[in-house]
């Protein structure tokens, strides 16, 4: 069984990856900024819990000891979302990353597996394949952008296994208040008549936030296919089939104000996931 570092383990999709690799045996060591937000997770007392912000990096230290010599990292955390336009991820995220990352290669971390974001294709459309030229508009995935470019190189390098891991849109309990169907959920709940919402004819691609997990962990344990990853269903849904489909399954009823949002003016409005490589993994045995 491996010796694994889980940042941002108690953040919406951290929490999950912890679980599953609890699940299947491993040691886990999660960190994050806030202990009192980990201790409330059913797994802190099944790991190795050690606090660290990255803000207060401190070059002196070996982080690799610090964090008990893992095998492998997984790195998750990235303060600042949902606000994706601030200059937050450029100006503090990025340089934040890439010296903490590259501490722990220097220190001899030779496999590691960081999260991206469908949002460094920028405003391309259709079926998104990984060999396709990066293009980020906004600040977050440009930040994510030019991480992932970095540690390509670094990894290249210092002869560290790299995997970096497009997310596309992860749904599922525990996920950001401000998404979607938190929303209506919320709305819901609270018996709301109406709910407000874009036009919803907008293509996306989906992916429960228990699949991501299990995807991101097995991405993780292997080294056989590195680099860019896109951890997607591969399917196009129109957002209205999304939200209709989880009105049905909670047999309920509201009415929907479409066309009260603008579409954001950030996202292409038909896009998906080529998950070929994916599948690659997922079907090695």
């Amino acid at each position: 069984m491996k010796k694994i570092l889980v940042t941002g383990a108690t953040g919406f999709i951290g929490n999950y990856v912890v679980e599953e690799l609890l699940r299947r045996g491993h040691h886990v060591i999660a960190t994050s900024s806030k202990k009192e937000n980990a201790v409330a997770k059913n797994w802190f007392r099944k790991v190795i819990y050690k606090p660290f912000d990255f803000s207060n990096f401190d070059s002196t230290v070996n982080y690799v000891e610090y964090f008990n010599h893992p095998d492998l990292l997984i790195h998750l955390a990235w303060k600042g979302l949902p606000n994706y336009k601030s200059d937050f991820h450029v100006k503090e995220n990025l340089p934040n990353d890439i010296r903490f990352l590259k501490s722990l290669m220097d220190n001899g971390l030779k496999d590691i597996t960081v999260t991206g974001t469908c949002l460094e294709y920028g405003m391309k459309e259709g079926c998104l394949s990984e060999n396709m030229e990066s293009e980020p508009t906004i600040p977050y995935s440009v930040a994510k952008n030019e991480l992932r470019k970095f540690l390509e190189n670094y990894a290249f390098v210092n002869h560290v296994s790299f995997k970096w891991v497009r997310l596309f849109y992860i749904y599922g309990k525990g996920q950001n208040r401000n998404s979607l169907l938190s929303q209506l959920e919320n709305a819901i709940l609270k018996k709301e008549k109406v709910f407000n919402m874009s036009e919803g004819d907008q293509v996306r691609d989906y992916l429960s936030v228990e699949l991501a997990a299990q995807y991101i962990v097995k991405i993780a344990l292997q080294k056989k296919t590195t680099g860019i990853i896109n951890c997607c269903s591969g399917k196009p849904v129109k957002i209205i089939d999304l939200v209709e489909s989880y009105i049905r399954e909670t047999e309920t009823e509201i009415e929907l104000n479409k066309g009260f949002y603008p579409y954001p003016d950030y996202e292409p409005k038909v896009f998906w996931g080529n998950n070929l490589k994916l599948k690659k993994i997922i079907n090695d045995k």
